[in-house]
């Protein structure tokens, strides 16, 4: 299978790139976009963006290798997160993934040899509020354990119906990459939505009638009178 960047993928790097008053901008859509052709960052993708953008295939690279969501290594099926940061390690996260690493015979960032799920260990999904947090292609999946995180694991395997505890269906990695990169599946009704927890602040400031304070228009940030 060629690695090499179709037209039709081209004429969408151009499409995203000219979203944005300086192209540029557009970059972190368009290496989502590349994923979701070839489930990685290939060399021909890197050379793309960067005659569209005009600027340097070290460039393009330099974004590439300094956030993880972008892959040097093709992605199985499903991309599945496990975050071991803080609060989720303490509240189980650690355990979880260790778990999931004997369960699949998979290292971090390791796919299972069915081609069906790469684990990754994770930082901070700011889901703490859910913790242990997992994802698949970057839908949350709340409140986990070591026995419903093998099972969801078994389920993406066997093709079963996956839907995201906030409500979203579980597509595959590369789907969940072209919507990254802002082309719409239609199906952005399905979530995700806050849940309860990340709204009990709101509902305590309701029932006491608080509100946030009003800014005055005539304040000055040096320190001056209002």
């Amino acid at each position: 299978m060629t690695d090499e960047i179709s037209q039709e993928t081209y004429a969408e790097l151009r499409e995203i790139a000219a979203r944005y008053p300086q192209a540029r901008s557009g970059l972190l859509s368009m290496l989502h976009l590349v994923q979701s052709e070839h489930g990685r960052v290939t060399p021909s993708g890197i050379e793309a963006c960067a005659e569209i953008l005009g600027i340097s295939t070290a460039d393009v690279s330099g974004v590439a290798t300094f956030y993880t969501m972008y892959k040097r290594k093709p992605v199985g099926e499903h991309h599945v997160g496990v975050c071991t940061n803080t609060l989720c390690a303490v509240m189980g996260g650690d355990v979880i993934f260790d778990r999931l690493k004997q369960h699949l015979d998979v290292g971090n960032d390791e796919t299972t040899a069915d081609g069906k799920v790469t684990l990754e260990h994770i930082e901070c999904n700011a889901a703490c509020d859910y913790a242990p947090v997992m994802t698949v292609n970057w839908e949350f999946m709340d409140n986990m354990t070591p026995e419903s995180a093998t099972q969801l694991v078994d389920d993406l395997r066997e093709g079963k119906e996956v839907r995201s505890t906030r409500g979203a269906t579980i597509t595959s990695w590369r789907e969940a990459e072209r919507v990254v990169a802002g082309f719409a599946d239609g199906r952005a009704d399905e979530g995700p939505s806050a849940g309860p927890a990340s709204l009990v602040g709101l509902g305590i400031a309701r029932e006491n009638g608080w509100t946030a304070p009003e800014v005055s228009t005539g304040s000055t940030t040096d320190g001056g009178d209002k």
